[in-house]
């Protein structure tokens, strides 16, 4: 069973049907072919019961009242059955009375004897043509044909009835050569097998070619259906591994947020307010408040005053600066990476070696605005930490992907343990748009690279 599962509906049809087909068309044929046998022998029989009786019903007596024929009678038939045509197709004769009597035989011996009555004979005696082929009974009337003829004969029963009153009276009994009768039958036969078993295979292939077509449209139905369900599987997957990297890179951008509230709140605490709060404490010197106090020392303190607030406003500017971007969104790519060296240059002082070949493909503005952070951030790790020396920034296009690297010859630092707050958020903001993000550090220097797939603008 399992392995009869494992074949096709198809395949399932062709055994099926096949041996159903072919019971079918051996008991079709076999009733059939009775059916032909039985029909060619009664009409057969029929026509040769005519032409006998014919010939013969002249030439007897009164049945009614004669219970044996004279001996002119018994050369007449002799002389008849023994001439002409009718000699010929007649290997045997008899004739018989109600009782079983033989009235008359070729077979001389058996004139006068009593049998019992056959069958054949009670159905003949009832007023029915009874035929059989080549189905000699193995009794003691029977045994002349068997010696004297080889060839394959038809027994015929033809009842004999009275002219006027159709009563029967006697059954005549002869054997019929059968020679062409056994080829016009087998002929017969063989046709009908052919036919049954023509229209059986006819049925066989037409129903196999709907059932096999059928067939086909369902494997071909099944495997698209089991290529969705894989590619739904792998959607489901995808989306659930989605779901879960989105959560973990909200609640990552919160904490990050969060933490770049604190670094603003720390950066207004340590610089601009110390100096606004040191401006205040100044408002309130005696030299202000004394009124005898000289000119020169008012002066003198005010300036400073007005140094220290300056100064205060200059670091809230410069915080300012670092959190607002600068119209970037319809600039070239390469043109963010020269704007975000050089305020870096101008900011810091130092000089940083750009290497950019001449041209990029353009990406989109969530990718622009995360190159020039990228490049702010590294360059201001690489000044915090590495002192700004041997300071690079590199871009490249390859194989449909634009690599964007921020070098320096610091210290470096252990990646895996103090990766700070702003390399954290910018590696979640690389990797939130399908970017890579990579670092590499050690006593020689930091290496930090950014990997974006950029496709070509139509």
């Amino acid at each position: 069973m399992p392995r009869w599962g494992r074949l096709s509906l198809a395949l399932q049809f062709l055994i099926a049907g096949g041996i159903g087909l072919l019971v079918v068309m051996l008991v079709v044929g076999v009733w059939v072919t009775s059916q032909i046998r039985q029909g060619v022998m009664r009409n057969s029989a029929a026509t040769t019961a005519l032409y006998v009786d014919s010939v013969i019903a002249p030439l007897l007596p009164d049945m009614r009242k004669s219970r044996e024929l004279d001996d002119t009678v018994k050369r007449a038939l002799d002389e008849t059955l023994d001439q002409g045509a009718l000699g010929k197709r007649l290997a045997s004769f008899k004739l018989w009375r109600r009782d079983g009597t033989i009235l008359y035989a070729k077979d001389t011996t058996l004139i006068g004897k009593v049998f019992e009555p056959n069958a054949n004979l009670v159905s003949a005696f009832s007023g029915n043509v009874v035929a059989e082929y080549n189905d000699l009974d193995d009794d003691a009337e029977s045994r002349y044909e068997k010696k004297t003829v080889a060839g394959p004969l038809l027994e015929i029963y033809n009842p004999v009835r009275e002219p006027w009153s159709g009563e029967v009276v006697a059954v005549s009994e002869f054997y019929e050569v059968a020679d062409d009768f056994e080829s016009s039958l087998n002929a017969a036969l063989w046709q009908s097998w052919l036919v049954v078993a023509g229209a059986t295979a006819a049925a066989l292939v037409l129903l196999s070619g709907i059932v096999f077509r059928g067939s086909r449209t369902i494997q071909t139905q099944r495997a698209a259906l089991e290529a969705k369900i894989a590619e739904l599987r792998a959607l489901l997957s995808q989306n659930s591994s989605l779901r879960e990297r989105v959560q973990h890179a909200s609640r990552r951008a919160t904490a990050l947020n969060e933490r770049y509230l604190r670094r603003i709140g720390a950066d207004l605490h340590d610089g601009p307010a110390q100096l606004v709060a040191l401006a205040a404490l100044r408002m309130d010197s005696p030299i202000l408040l004394d009124p005898g106090a000289s000119t020169a020392l008012r002066e003198a303190e005010i300036a400073d005053i007005h140094k220290t607030l300056d100064e205060a406003i200059r670091e809230i500017r410069g915080i300012c600066n670092g959190l607002v971007l600068p119209q970037i969104e319809t600039a070239a790519v390469l043109d963010i990476l020269r704007l975000a060296v050089a305020e870096h240059q101008r900011r810091t002082g130092t000089s940083v070696l750009l290497t950019l070949p001449k041209r990029l493909r353009e990406p989109g503005p969530s990718e622009k605005i995360s190159i020039y952070r990228f490049v702010q951030e590294g360059l201001n790790n690489a000044y915090r930490h590495g002192k700004g020396r041997d300071q690079a920034v590199k871009a490249a296009m390859k194989g449909g992907k634009l690599f964007v690297e921020v070098l320096d010859g610091g210290p470096g630092f252990d990646p895996a343990r103090s990766e700070g707050l702003g390399l954290a958020g910018l590696r979640e903001r690389i990797e939130s748009i399908g970017g890579q993000f990579e670092t590499v550090s050690g006593p020689q220097g930091t290496r930090l690279v950014i990997t974006l797939t950029i496709e070509e603008q139509s």
